[in-house]
């Protein structure tokens, strides 16, 4: 499982593992989660680098019909993962 550092807004750095990545209407999103084994926090992360960018931008997805549009993709794509 591939482990990313994201970079926040205030400097400091947190890493999440990568479960899954798609593409829905256009945008791409990933599943990160906190631990690699086991029951964790997960979030939803859309991508919204400009169009050329060298370095990816990511926002947690909040928008509840987005969320669940995109968190029906990851669970069929996982078929051993629940996300509520």
């Amino acid at each position: 499982m591939e482990k990313i550092k994201f970079t926040l807004d205030t400097q400091e750095s947190v890493e999440f593992y990568v479960l899954e990545q798609t593409k829905l209407g256009g945008n791409q999103y990933i599943l990160v989660t906190d631990v690699p084994e086991g029951d964790g926090e997960a979030l939803i992360l859309k991508e919204i680098s400009a169009q050329g960018s060298k370095e990816s931008v990511y926002e947690i997805v909040e928008n509840d019909t987005e969320m669940s549009a995109v968190a029906a993709v990851f669970e069929n794509l996982l078929d051993d993962v629940e996300l509520s």
